[in-house]
């Protein structure tokens, strides 16, 4: 490890420096455009900030001093190697303060001034990788190397395997911190794709590829913290997860392996896996629908895909009672972003209490803080089913409105493909229509997104359509354009769904462009 200069930081008379008394602070003006938010904009872009394409490395001395200009500048703190030259324009102090660190071990310098940042977050996707412990030519990579070609008197190579799709990892640990990083080999959704499970001494990361699974499992040797961080970089595919060590001693192995450790295969193959959550808070969406929220444990981060449900499971008179519900958002409208740390730690459920619904009433009785068990998500639904859809059809029944909620908002925000989105919402009455009023403000907001709303059990005031779905109701809902790409999203009671995906079927829909699913 570098030994720091004996500078100081910031330098005297940088912006960076805290002024005499009666003096006040001052900062580099910054460019439009390079606000914070617009730096954690740019880190959520996908962009690879490291120039590495996802690759993390271990840097020797050498290496680092290399890296020591405005276009290209490294900087270590505290054993983590950051190429922090897209930070440059970003940085409230200026270009100079940050090159000040280049090519060396800033740590003692960030601690002068900085000490109160939240880096690992800031700079996460500026990793580049941890010093060498030991001094060696260059850089060497976490991957082995490739294994050189044959001499060219030698009979010709037998033709290249397919490419191996299989995901892999690798792990690396500093003083503080254990970190397994996952090559999932393609890309993946931003908001991340993980659940990770740290329960009694035992890690669990399950990632949820499409229709396939890869399978982490292990119980660790030392004690650590119970909370875990997880990172996405989706356009390169990797995920990281941090773990804090309780002691500072070094870890030979990431632990004993358990049951599927190191396994690819099929979601639908894997044992469903329950954790405990508790109730965090019920409000009333209408008179009998309730949006509970659900707290999972410290040591748990699940992000839950657009379109795939959670099992609910508890133990009623002597049987197990187990029940689909899909997740939905805490609101259609969110006018601020998730606070820091909620993301991946709760839950949102829309539940319809039944009179006879022995599991719904069950969870309607829970108390603040009491427990029910939720599985890891479940269901064959892929966001790649909307590549470049540009009409959005989504014909919804009751409660069956909960997969559409998400991926409303999925379609609005990120597919840039789409022209329309129609929703055909069907009910008994009209206060038993779910967020009635949010649907009602996001049609107005957005010209893409429509809403139809249709009641069998109408009151005389109601001035909308009335019936149960019939094929004569989709002729002018679901229109096919020249040069469009529908797809068809249904959702609600049995009866209903196959009702609704053969009146599609019948006005030339394909069984790629209809999806059902299960209510």
């Amino acid at each position: 490890m570098l030994n720091v200069p004996s500078q100081s930081f910031p330098a005297v008379g940088s912006q960076q420096r805290v002024a005499p008394a009666g003096q006040s602070r001052n900062k580099v003006a910054l460019k439009p455009g390079h606000s914070l938010m617009d730096w954690i904009r740019l880190t959520k872009s996908g962009r690879d900030l490291t120039g590495l394409r996802g690759r993390l490395i271990e840097v020797t001395d050498e290496e680092l001093r290399k890296h020591n200009t405005r276009s290209d500048c490294w900087t270590c703190i505290r054993g983590m190697v950051y190429n922090v030259t897209a930070y440059m324009d970003f940085h409230p102090g200026g270009e100079e303060e940050l090159m000040r660190a280049a090519g060396i071990d800033g740590t003692d310098l960030f601690d002068q001034v900085h000490r109160w940042v939240n880096y690992e977050s800031m700079l996460k996707e500026c990793l580049v990788g941890r010093m060498a412990t030991k001094v060696s030519a260059g850089i060497r990579c976490l991957t082995p190397p490739p294994v050189p070609p044959p001499p060219s008197l030698e009979p010709p190579a037998a033709p290249l395997p397919p490419k191996d799709t299989r995901p892999r990892y690798d792990w690396f640990q500093t003083d503080a911190t254990v970190n397994i990083v996952l090559y999932t080999k393609r890309k993946i959704p931003a908001a991340g794709c993980a659940v990770v499970d740290l329960i009694d001494g035992a890690l669990r990361i399950d990632v949820v590829l499409g229709k396939l699974s890869y399978l982490l499992h292990w119980r660790l040797p030392h004690e650590v913290e119970e909370r875990v961080s997880v990172h996405t970089a989706s356009a390169v595919g990797k995920i990281q997860v941090v773990l804090w060590k309780k002691a500072k001693c070094r870890w030979s192995a990431l632990g004993d392996p358990l049951e599927a450790n190191d396994t690819f295969e099929r979601r639908k193959d894997r044992r469903i896996f329950y954790r405990e959550c508790v109730l965090a808070s019920k409000t009333d969406v209408t008179h009998d629908t309730r949006l509970f929220c659900l707290r999972l444990p410290p040591g748990t981060h699940m992000h839950v895909p657009v379109g795939t449900h959670v099992y609910l499971k508890a133990s009623l008179t002597d049987s197990e009672v187990v029940k689909p519900y899909t997740p939905v958002e805490s609101a259609l409208l969110q006018e601020a972003p998730p606070t820091e740390g909620s993301e991946g730690s709760q839950l949102f459920l829309m539940v319809k209490i039944y009179p006879h619904g022995a599991l719904s009433h069950h969870l309607d009785s829970l108390q603040i803080g009491e427990a029910v068990c939720v599985s890891s998500p479940e269901g064959p639904f892929s966001l790649r089913q909307l590549r470049g859809v540009t009409h959005l059809y989504l014909l919804a029944a009751g409660t069956g409105f909960t997969p559409m909620a998400r991926l409303i908002r999925s379609a609005l925000t990120d597919l840039p493909t789409l022209r329309k989105s129609r929703l055909m919402f069907f009910n008994r009455q009209e206060r038993d229509i779910l967020w009635h009023t949010q649907l009602d403000q996001l049609a107005a907001r957005d010209n893409r997104f429509e809403v139809e709303y249709i009641l069998s059990e109408a009151s005389d005031s109601w001035t909308g359509r009335r019936g149960r779905i019939q094929a004569s109701m989709l002729t002018d809902f679901l229109v096919q354009p020249e040069g469009s790409k529908c797809l068809v999203c249904v959702c609600g009671p049995t009866a209903f769904t196959e009702l609704a995906v053969r009146f599609t079927q019948d006005l030339g829909f394909s069984d790629e462009e209809v999806h059902a699913f299960q209510g």
